[in-house]
């Protein structure tokens, strides 16, 4: 309970110094085309860390998970240095290409929003190499039990972003923040660097990588399709007039926020020991484990939604209902967020669930349902918007988002239930 509560506290700090980041350049600046541009420029390389550096630690923390050197070692250098270069590759060819995938993204966008969006689209790209270097190095140390200190350098990597954003919006605007993102991104790799070593030669042909190749291949094809749901927002969104993409992202992000923060501290340091209860094949105590993390999560969650319902919209106005962001933005602000309500409650629960199917090596079974789900969601997403606007965005979101939920339980009920009889 100590480890849980100091992995939340810290998450808490890194995540809330990421919405100080955003409320800063908000307030400061007000939500127009400006905010509007960095916000969408943020879309590619969010979704390069929802896939990449998700998948990358879900698979990598059970492989790792009571290794001993030089295997550890080795395996970890390998998956460092070849993730590291095909970001690096791949954050290349979109920049390259960034005039033409923008246009196609933001088709609501005028000639000077749009402009302005390939430029901090182009600052924040470079953070794709830095994000996912550091989830190697957080999967390398949560595998080793090294958990306070995993969470620990990016807090430090945000409280130095914030500081940089004070300093210099005013100076250099908005371009500022964008650069800031990057910052906070690459601080972390430079301080869990260190753990990698001493240095081992990497081996491409191991028995990790076939495994981890393995077991990635369904995530990354799965995580690339129905986890491009931010760009179908930043798509919609774009045409919902000035401001409407800041106010839809920032509401997102704020119960992502909440959600990851609970993700740190309960699910987060569950995988390790459900990884070594599935290859003791302890089922019972495993399913134990899923489900008692599950009813935390569901309590903390709804307890905290009801919190918002009662006292969320005075707390925006006192919070962001000033400088540069109206009553009007705050109101519309708090509805988005009880639309997306789903994205809170079943999308946290949903971080036990698919962290317990990739405690036993299935990767499929969440993809699967991943993929299934969306699409089904994205029509219904786009019939939502062109009816009822960001609100109708909202809700199609939470909908989506306990649709596979629901799934999700189904079938790990199922996976439970037939590896226990086996056993047994």
């Amino acid at each position: 309970m100590k480890l849980n509560l100091a992995l939340g506290w810290l998450a808490a700090v890194n995540l809330v110094c990421g919405l100080l980041i955003q409320w800063y350049v908000v307030t400061r600046l007000g939500v127009g085309i400006q905010t509007d541009a960095l916000f969408a420029g943020m879309a590619v390389p969010q979704l390069g860390l929802a896939v990449i550096s998700g998948s990358l630690a879900s698979v990598l923390v059970p492989i790792l998970s009571g290794r001993s050197q030089p295997f550890f070692g080795q395996a970890a250098w390998t998956f460092f240095l070849a993730i590291a270069g095909l970001a690096a590759l791949l954050t290349a060819v979109l920049w390259a290409t960034a005039p033409i995938w923008v246009s196609w993204l933001l088709p609501g966008f005028g000639s000077e929003a749009r402009s302005l969006t390939v430029e901090l689209t182009r600052i924040q790209l470079f953070g794709l190499v830095f994000m996912a270097a550091i989830a190697v190095l957080w999967s390398v140390y949560y595998a080793e039990h090294r958990f306070l200190r995993a969470e620990a350098a990016p807090v430090l990597g945000s409280l130095l972003a914030f500081g940089a954003v004070v300093w210099g919006l005013p100076r250099f605007g908005i371009r500022m923040a964008a650069w800031a993102n990057v910052g906070r991104a690459a601080v972390p790799v430079l301080l869990l660097l260190p753990g990698l070593f001493p240095w081992r030669r990497p081996a491409l042909k191991s028995e990790a990588v076939s495994t981890a190749w393995h077991r990635l291949r369904p995530l990354l094809v799965g995580n690339t399709y129905y986890k491009v749901d931010p760009l179908v927002d930043r798509f919609l969104s774009s045409m919902a007039g000035p401001g409407g993409l800041s106010i839809l992202y920032l509401g997102q992000q704020i119960w992502g926020a909440a959600s990851q923060i609970l993700t740190k501290a309960i699910a987060a340091p569950m995988v390790p020991l459900l990884a070594v209860q599935a290859k003791a094949e302890t089922w019972p105590v495993f399913q134990s484990t899923w489900r008692r993390r599950a009813a935390w999560m569901a309590g903390l969650t709804a307890f905290g939604f009801l919190l918002f319902l009662a006292a969320g919209q005075r707390l925006l106005s006192l919070l962001i209902g000033h400088g540069g962001v109206t009553l009007e933005n705050v109101s519309m602000l708090w509805r988005i967020m009880v639309g997306l309500v789903g994205v809170l409650i079943a999308g946290s629960i949903g971080q036990v669930t698919s962290a317990s199917f990739y405690a036993f090596g299935d990767t499929r079974t969440p993809t699967r349902l991943g993929m299934l789900t969306f699409t089904i969601y994205v029509p219904a997403k786009i019939l939502a918007f062109s009816s009822f606007g960001l609100m109708g965005v909202a809700v199609a979101t939470s909908l989506f988002a306990l649709t596979n939920l629901a799934l999700q339980l189904w079938y790990l009920g199922g996976a439970m239930r037939s590896r226990t009889a086996a056993v047994g």
